[in-house]
């Protein structure tokens, strides 16, 4: 496992826009409020040829008015504790605060190294003001700008240094799983159930994840990656800018995934946001089930359960494919069997079709069913194969490949379901232009083929 490097320090000090600096992303939110990033937000970086995880983590508050600052204080407290290293980093631009001799009396405690950076230094002009903090009892302080790079090699150079080596980690057989839904429909909830312990942070409050969240886990000797995820407003609902924003990363989320977990509130019925969110999970290619939360609350008899299924088939028929199955993350009603949804569809998700099994499928769909005519020509299928999987994706070469319904398309993936057992995965079919001799068509067995024009037979 990589070594993990923790970023704290008082709010808006500028934490998120140095674990973007150094991961070289925009995966963390910045904006000029205190308090935007809540949860712990982990990316990966590199530097001198040393892999290393970032852990973005809330501002760091005592005795705050702001309902989330518990909650801030033992997200950092579990940063902490799985660290190799942590940076605090101070506000070079306003001074000394009492937060800061707060934090520095807890740090002084730990058993990691520990690197004290003063932000906001945008060059060397600056530097005076970071003398103050050594005032704090600090005998090491790193002046840079996370904002303009200033100072960040030489910073990075020493920590890194101290970091213990790790081996490559081999990330081929990790399944990504995004969580999904509208706000307050218990994502956070589940990854928390899921898990066993309070990783993040959970709230009542619609709109309390922002940023989109990566956890490791291990179950069954699988290996998941769960992605917390912002919940998605109906854009009428969406004002402020800093929640537009973690509604473009809970859809580049969905890009990244392999399967999404589309989480609905049961207690408040299917809703037509709940389709439209499928809807991006559709438009992304990614496996898909649907997980009807908080169903300890809703009344039910013998028939309910049918009935939400039914009237879920019905909004979503683009997602037919996609399973289905009730739960409730605050009792851990059926979480346990979750995963044993997710590695069929990801099976499914990953497969691979020969060449010779896809093409005598489609040679049967297209004897059975013939496609329409094009300007009065037979619309011919010379050969199909998969180029690719995550979804399965099949290429066919057909003499018309625009005149190809998408009524027939949906025929065709609806034979390839049946015929492979791809029930339970999107799948994507493709026609491209080429011509030759070999046709599926409806000839009877042991008729000759016609010879393609302008060919000769040869002679013995």
């Amino acid at each position: 496992m990589k070594p993990v490097v923790s970023i704290v320090g008082r709010p808006n000090a500028g934490k998120s826009t140095l674990f973007n600096r150094i991961t070289r992303k925009k995966d963390a939110l910045v904006d000029n409020f205190p308090g935007v990033t809540r949860d712990r937000h982990y990316g990966d970086a590199t530097w001198n040829d040393v892999a290393f995880t970032l852990i973005d983590t809330g501002g760091f508050l005592i005795d705050d008015e702001d309902a989330f600052a518990g909650e801030i204080r033992f997200q950092i407290d579990q940063a902490l504790e799985d660290s190799d290293a942590v940076i605090l980093l101070l506000d070079g631009s306003s001074g000394i605060s009492p937060f800061d001799a707060d934090i520095i009396d807890i740090l002084r405690e730990v058993s990691i190294p520990v690197f004290y950076a003063v932000n906001k230094i945008d060059g060397i002009e600056k530097e005076d003001s970071q003398y103050d903090f050594y005032s704090l009892g600090i005998e090491t302080l790193y002046s840079l700008s996370a904002e303009h790079g200033y100072g960040v090699p030489d910073f990075l150079d020493d920590l890194v240094s101290v970091l213990p080596e790790s081996a490559e980690e081999d990330s081929s057989d990790v399944i990504k799983l995004a969580v999904v839904g509208r706000p307050n429909t218990g994502k956070s909830s589940l990854i928390n159930r899921i898990l066993g312990e309070k990783r993040l942070v959970v709230s009542n409050i619609p709109g309390t994840t922002r940023d989109s969240i990566d956890t490791a886990c291990e179950i069954n000797g699988k290996s998941y990656l769960l992605i917390d995820t912002a919940g998605i407003r109906r854009k009428s609902k969406v004002s402020k800018k800093l929640e537009k924003f973690s509604i473009i990363k809970a859809l580049k989320s969905l890009d990244r995934c392999d399967v999404a977990l589309i989480l609905i509130d049961a207690g408040e019925g299917i809703t037509e946001q709940d389709i439209k969110i499928a809807g991006y999970a559709y438009e992304r290619k990614c496996g898909c089930i649907f997980l009807l939360n908080k169903w300890d609350i809703v009344e039910k008899d013998d028939k309910t359960v049918k009935k939400y299924y039914e009237h879920l088939r019905m909004e979503a028929k683009y997602l037919s494919f996609a399973p289905a199955m009730t739960i409730s993350a605050l009792t851990g009603l059926r979480v346990t069997r979750i995963f044993n949804l997710v590695d069929t569809v990801h099976d499914q998700y990953a497969r691979r079709i020969n060449t010779g099994q896809i093409n005598k499928i489609i040679e049967r769909a297209v004897e059975r069913t013939e496609p329409s005519l094009h300007k009065g020509k037979r619309i011919k299928f010379y050969y199909t194969t998969q180029v690719t999987t995550k979804p399965p994706t099949f290429v066919c070469f057909v003499n018309y490949p625009d005149a190809v319904h998408f009524s027939y398309k949906r025929y065709l993936v609806n034979k390839i379901r049946e015929a492979s057992g791809l029930d339970q995965t999107p799948i994507r079919i493709l026609f491209k232009l080429r011509t030759g001799k070999i046709v599926f068509s409806t000839a009877k067995p042991g008729k000759k083929g016609k010879r393609a024009k302008g060919s000769k037979r040869k002679r013995k």
